[in-house]
């Protein structure tokens, strides 16, 4: 697990000089509706001051810290950490939420965002890297709460993933979107947000609120056309309406 209590021991000692029995990690409140949380939005901002040594031990295993995250893509299992750590100073300096859209890495820089894409569900979504961990062998990042259950993975706990880093000239993947809908109601959108995210689909519903006051509800991001084709396939099969194809240029549709 990742956490700053447990394991970053030799950057930051301050309110942990004795580690006690704790009770096990656990989940917070019920999030009604994980669609509704927005992702995290890359920046531009300074480095961690105190979440970017050269290298680091825990629990007898040296860990380097990337000089750059630029391109970095890689596979491997992620896991989540919530209530025993609320609250808890990251590796950033930063304290845990875990309603935030945020994640633990063992070498990326700090800030990092990431978008992680699951690959059982080809559902995606984008936090920011702010803590140290997973330090378990076969696991890769270790979500929040509410990013675990946005992707769609709190049951099983864990999830096949690919993450890769994002910027903020280019923060998603793909150029397409499907627009179901628009609603001036905002519970509208989030029931047939909730009833696309129940159905076999191969992309995941997000809400974005536009400055007009509707409530657009979207499937996506999808990659080229092939992929618009074979979602609007899943749709029909569905009994859904095939939507309304848009790219980034056309958001205001």
């Amino acid at each position: 697990m990742s956490r700053l209590a447990v394991g970053l021991l030799a950057l930051l000692m301050a309110g942990c000089s004795g580690l006690v029995p704790e009770p096990q990690d656990g989940p917070g409140r019920v999030i009604d509706d994980p669609m509704a949380i927005p992702d995290a939005v890359p920046q531009t901002v300074p480095a961690s001051r105190y979440g970017n040594p050269e290298q680091y031990e825990v629990f007898g295993q040296t860990y380097r810290v990337m000089d750059s995250a630029a391109g970095h893509r890689e596979r491997g299992i992620a896991s989540w950490y919530g209530s025993k750590f609320q609250g808890r100073r990251t590796s950033s300096g930063e304290p845990y939420d875990m309603y935030a859209m945020t994640a633990a890495h063992k070498h990326l820089p700090l800030p990092t965002w990431v978008e992680v894409r699951h690959l059982d569900t080809d559902r995606s979504i984008v936090v920011k890297v702010n803590d140290r961990g997973p330090f378990a062998d076969d696991r890769i990042i270790d979500l929040s709460y509410a990013a675990a259950a946005k992707l769609g993975m709190l049951e099983r706990g864990t999830a096949p993933v690919e993450i890769r880093v994002v910027t903020p000239d280019e923060p998603t993947r793909g150029d397409y979107w499907i627009q179901m809908a628009a609603f001036r109601d905002a519970g509208n959108a989030r029931q047939l947000a909730r009833q696309l995210q129940g159905a076999p689909l191969s992309a995941s519903p997000v809400i974005r609120e536009g400055g007009d006051g509707l409530h657009r509800v979207r499937l996506g991001p999808l990659p080229d056309s092939a992929r618009v084709d074979q979602l609007r396939a899943e749709l029909e099969n569905a009994r859904f309406s095939p939507g309304h194809v848009i790219i980034p240029a056309d958001s205001s549709d």
